[in-house]
């Protein structure tokens, strides 16, 4: 491996681990606040599978060469991460056991749109010309057909309710797509990962999440925003939630960085 392709394979499992890591966080801190104690229970525990896996995309960095996991996860700053700018998005206004008034429609959104973009390219990666890679999708795969049924199940539920949770769902629809536009995308490193076959192209991946997505809302009657790119997270672009979460995230490790994550 040449380092051009060693840095697109950095590049590639930054954004993967950065995608889980912010998403696990903006899912932790619905615990305790969660629509009932058996949803507090399930979102808790699939936050939890989300920063185990991006654990093991920050231990794959690690094992190329590109500094310890732990303090690839916790000490790298907002312009350095490679996060889609949908994962890093505050649940609402208000803080955590101060005053949080989060949006549980929003959350289930992000949850489900997210999930279903997670499950196609997990399925695309399985493919992966980097066998450790390949290896890992097929770990994660397991966990996330129980993530993707949960969301879905939210998602069409709170559609079929009432026409006040109907009107917040569209709204909430309606955010989650306009920071969708860079999910899909490799940023700087498209062209290598590409010629790699690290991964199909982004366009097969978003056509292949519209596919899956298209039949739930027409049985709902649901019409898709238009999607946006407000920032290129993949580029280092962010919005200011990311600082927040970055400083709260990196708050222990950074009073011991001997600690293990």
């Amino acid at each position: 491996m040449t380092e051009a392709e060693r840095l697109a394979l950095a590049s590639l499992l930054y954004q993967l681990a950065d995608d889980d890591f912010l998403y696990a966080y903006r899912g932790s801190e619905w615990l305790g606040l969660a629509p009932h104690i058996e949803e507090d229970v399930a979102s808790s525990s699939i936050a939890q599978d989300s920063m185990g896996h991006a654990a093991m995309y920050y231990q794959l960095l690690e094992e190329i060469g590109e500094g310890k996991a732990d303090a690839l996860a916790h000490v790298r700053l907002a312009h350095e991460r490679k996060n889609s700018v949908l994962v890093e998005r505050v649940n609402g206004p208000g803080y955590y056991m101060e005053n949080p008034e989060y949006d549980w429609a929003y959350a289930v959104v992000r949850n489900y749109c997210y999930t279903l973009a997670k499950k196609v390219r997990i399925d695309s990666l399985k493919k992966s010309s980097y066998a450790p890679l390949a290896a890992l999708a097929v770990k994660i795969n397991m966990e996330l057909y129980y993530h993707l049924l949960h969301w879905q199940t939210w998602f069409t539920q709170l559609y079929q309710s009432t026409e006040t949770a109907r009107q917040k769902m569209d709204a909430a629809l309606e955010r989650v797509l306009a920071d969708f536009g860079d999910l899909f995308d490799y940023g700087e490193a498209t062209q290598l990962i590409d010629e790699m076959q690290l991964m199909e192209d982004q366009g097969v991946l978003l056509d292949r999440w519209y596919q899956a997505l298209t039949p739930v809302l027409v049985d709902l009657n649901v019409t898709l925003p238009e999607m946006k790119m407000t920032y290129n997270g993949r580029n280092g672009e962010h919005s200011s939630d990311l600082n927040d979460a970055l400083s709260t995230l990196g708050e222990v490790y950074l009073l011991d960085q001997s600690a293990v994550w």
